[in-house]
């Protein structure tokens, strides 16, 4: 390791460390524009010049492009290396528009910053100022290509990094120019890392365009809530409004980036119609009030009839106060999932991983064979598939076996097979590997699996070639992962992708599994789900013994897909309490609203990612409601209140201590007192949880409790007259909290349905033509999608917010042919 003296501080650091990288070790920040950790070194912008006093053949040279040697003596305040960076400075303020009091980078910019630090402060230069036209790149980025530097992080990060083509340099010399052939959206889903990246005011957040300077904002570290992922956030909030959200850098998870639904998904929070008073029927009420009449009139009701129902979304201090009341109302254990199917696999998920094979999305980049099972990375998690490309950008093969046409930003092989053959498709691959490869050693149980396999696969005679190659592929991996979606795959594949990494294991202590789960805090939900009862909670509900339904931040009505069913059995009880910061179907149906706040306000909460990472959300700001929607713009009202204006809600996990209190008659919060070794009493994996909120820890059982191959394989058949209904989620339009969000509204595609072309040409359909699809309880009609890399036999429907997809039963459904019909547009 290279020992090296840097301003007369010595420090030693591995071999190939930069110098601007040994200089921050040492607490020594290098002015600099083009270099960034993520990105590398590429020497562009010459604001990192360095005076080398000896070790370097140089004596005045870039830092972020020497590596460190031993020996080396570098000055950055030599006399000779101030002068030149000054110069440089000086040289990128030549056409810079000097537009700082209108600029909303102003206050965290960058080039102020180094133009201060650099000792620039006349301009010398009295010339025509060079000046460009800005371009309309969507609803998310403001373009001011008058401030650019030509420092190429845009570029780089955009097209290098990310994998997107639509935006990059053009022209060259003095004229260069960074954006679009032509205006329009961007088609990156990660195109408002940029805003982060642009370390002048090129690219700026569009929807907080105009809302405040930095130093106006209410700022704090957050958690996205927005897939399973739990990427970290600094969120900023200005006048009881959040209005912008950033990536925060998380060396285990999300690095220094996030994804656009992630960024500006955050609107939710902002809602007009957000409830924020207490109501009872269509009056709303004091908070007290409501507290009080809740309290009546479950305590009147007998314990076995009540039931609570919880969600995915809920922080870990409400899904554990849920529980805990129940245990002390006498009431059964409350539910977190709707769909039973769902519930088995997160719980299976959650059961199968370990510490021993738990990965993080960080390790996925250092993977080198990467084993996708029913998951579309870019829609259902999007940084899962910005990871998975730098895995590939190191020389990783991928390969997916998914039904829908999943799109990525990197070359990889998509094995489109039905969801029940998802199981036979991968363990094919694996077969092969093991037989050729040696890769670990079969049991009795799964070799007699593997046994049925060449038959299960004749279907797809295709595949046969690309199997090979794939499984040539894995056994030559030395860091080989398994990725695993929860939504689209049976509850058999959760325990195979689970087998797969236990055998990868045996000949690699680098191999890892990585599940999908479907929803922020769905680890925690699939910890504290009780399996005491299995009895699908939709037939609870229907069985007429239910005289109270409790939804704790949770709306069936908005993600079951059998609507018309769910309606009538919510009918059939007699009172429905929501706890909820959403204005979402259920809470307008409950007959009592006691509304909560969200991650963003008034208290820190936890949530626990896929990986079974316990992470902190702290409060940005006291919460009420904004003064944007009380003034309208105007000044607010000058009225003297003794409270905030929409203050009543708060965190649903004290909300559900004050109901358990007035029910039982105790004074005080006794059911949030001790809560956390409660917790650990009752599921041992929460055993030392830190009581310092901000701590990280992992909540993973020390090995898996299921034997390998222990499930049996499933022999369902689909109609043969018929395609099999699949719903899936999108990038934008689909998840539940971005749902309600504003801006990403204005990102949305419009929803298509997808289907293979074989299908499509028995039933007469071309591409872009209008289908109608006549459901059982109604019909959705919207624009048919052609494309090859569907699976064949399969519809594929997304759960957008746009379209009325709940109208049909649970998962998985048929459509017969006859049901699927071109729709005739008058033109």
């Amino acid at each position: 390791m290279p020992k090296l003296t840097i301003d007369e501080q010595e420090i030693e650091v591995p071999q190939g460390t930069k110098v601007i990288q040994a200089a921050e070790r040492l607490g020594i920040m290098i002015p600099r524009f083009c270099y960034h950790e993520a990105l590398g070194s590429v020497g562009a912008c010459r604001m990192c010049a360095v005076k080398f006093i000896s070790g370097h053949k140089k004596k005045i040279d870039m830092s972020c492009m020497v590596e460190a040697e031993d020996g080396m003596v570098v000055s950055t305040t030599d006399p000779e290396a101030v002068r030149f960076r000054k110069f440089i400075i000086e040289c990128l303020m030549l056409n810079h528009p000097h537009d700082c009091p209108v600029c909303d980078e102003g206050g965290h910019c960058l080039l102020q910053d180094e133009t201060v630090s650099g000792g620039h402060g006349r301009r010398r230069t009295l010339g025509k100022k060079r000046t460009y036209h800005d371009q309309d790149l969507g609803p998310f980025i403001q373009h001011e290509m008058n401030r650019c530097i030509h420092c190429f992080r845009c570029s780089r990060f955009y097209q290098e990094y990310a994998g997107y083509r639509d935006l990059g340099v053009m022209q060259i010399g003095n004229r260069e120019y960074f954006g679009r052939f032509e205006s329009g959206a961007l088609g990156s889903p990660f195109s408002g890392n940029l805003i982060d990246l642009c370390p002048t005011g090129v690219y700026t957040d569009k929807p907080a365009r105009f809302k405040g300077r930095r130093w106006n904002f209410e700022r704090g570290p957050s958690v996205c809530l927005h897939c399973s992922l739990g990427c970290n956030t600094i969120g900023s909030a200005r006048y009881r409004e959040m209005v912008r959200q950033e990536a925060r850098f998380s060396e285990a998870i999300n690095g220094h980036f996030i994804c656009d639904r992630g960024r500006f998904g955050f609107d939710f929070a902002n809602h007009p119609d957000r409830p924020r008073r207490a109501r009872v029927g269509e009056r709303e009420v004091p908070w007290q009030e409501g507290i009080r009449t809740v309290a009546d009139r479950l305590r009147n009701i007998p314990g076995e009839a009540v039931r609570c129902l919880g969600s995915d979304r809920c922080s870990l201090e409400t899904q554990a106060a849920l529980k805990r009341m129940c245990r002390r109302l006498g009431w059964p254990d409350p539910r977190f999932f709707i769909e039973p199917g769902v519930e088995e696999k997160v719980h299976t998920a959650v059961m199968r991983l370990n510490e021993r094979l738990s990965v993080s999305l960080r390790d996925l980049e250092r993977a080198d064979f990467l084993l996708g099972l029913g998951v579309d990375p870019l829609n259902e998690a999007p940084m899962l598939a910005l990871a998975m490309r730098q895995a590939v950008r190191r020389g990783a093969a991928v390969a997916v076996v998914d039904p829908r046409a999943v799109s990525l930003p990197f070359s990889f092989s998509h094995l489109a097979v039905r969801p029940r053959d998802i199981d036979h498709c991968a363990a094919a691959m694996v077969r092969q590997a093991i037989d050729r490869y040696g890769i670990g050693n079969l049991t009795e149980a799964a070799a007699r699996f593997y046994e049925s396999l060449p038959e299960a696969c004749e279907q797809y005679p295709d595949l046969t070639g690309r199997l090979e190659d794939l499984a040539r592929k894995l056994g030559e991996s030395k860091r080989p992962m398994v990725v695993c979606g929860t939504d689209m795959v049976r509850s058999n594949t959760v325990h195979l992708a689970a087998d797969i990494a236990e055998l990868l294991r045996k000949r690699s202590d680098d191999a890892g599994l990585f599940y999908v789960l479907p929803g922020p805090n769905a680890f925690g939900a699939g910890v504290l789900a009780s399996t005491r009862e299995r009895e699908p909670v939709l037939e609870t509900l229907e069985s007429e013994r239910i005289q109270a339904l409790i939804l704790v931040e949770q709306d069936p009505l908005g993600c079951y897909p059998d609507n018309d069913r769910l309606h009538r059995a919510l009918d059939n009880v007699g009172f429905c309490l929501a706890l909820d910061y959403l204005p979402s179907a259920s809470t307008h149906k409950a007959h009592a609203v006691l509304p909560t706040v969200p991650h963003f306000e008034r208290t820190p909460v936890r949530f626990v990612n896929q990986e079974g990472r316990v992470q902190q959300a702290s409060p940005i700001h006291r919460g009420g409601t904004p003064l944007s929607q009380i003034s309208g713009g105007n000044h607010p009202p000058r009225t003297f209140l003794d409270h905030v204006p929409g203050g009543d809600p708060k965190a649903a996990h004290e909300v559900l201590a004050e109901i358990c209190a007035a029910v039982s008659g105790e004074t005080g919060t006794g059911l949030l007192k001790d809560l956390r070794e409660w917790l650990a009493r009752e599921h041992p994996v929460f055993n030392g949880l830190s009581p310092r909120l901000h701590e990280c820890h992992k909540v993973l059982p020390k090995m898996s409790k299921a034997p390998m191959f222990s499930w049996e394989e499933e022999t369902s058949e689909p109609p043969k007259a018929g395609l099999e209904l699949l719903l899936t989620h999108w990038t934008f339009g689909t998840e539940a909290l971005s749902a309600y969000s504003r801006h990403t509204h204005k990102g949305e595609a419009a929803p298509l349905v997808m289907m293979h072309p074989d299908d499509a040409a028995r039933l007469n359909l071309t591409d872009q033509d209008k289908v109608g699809l006549h459901l059982d309880n109604g019909e959705v009609v919207l624009n048919l999608s052609v494309s090859s890399n569907v699976a064949p036999g399969v519809l594929v429907l997304p759960r957008h917010r746009r379209i009325n997809w709940q109208q049909h039963p649970a998962f998985p459904s048929f459509i017969p042919d006859h049901r699927i019909r071109k729709v005739e547009v008058n033109r």
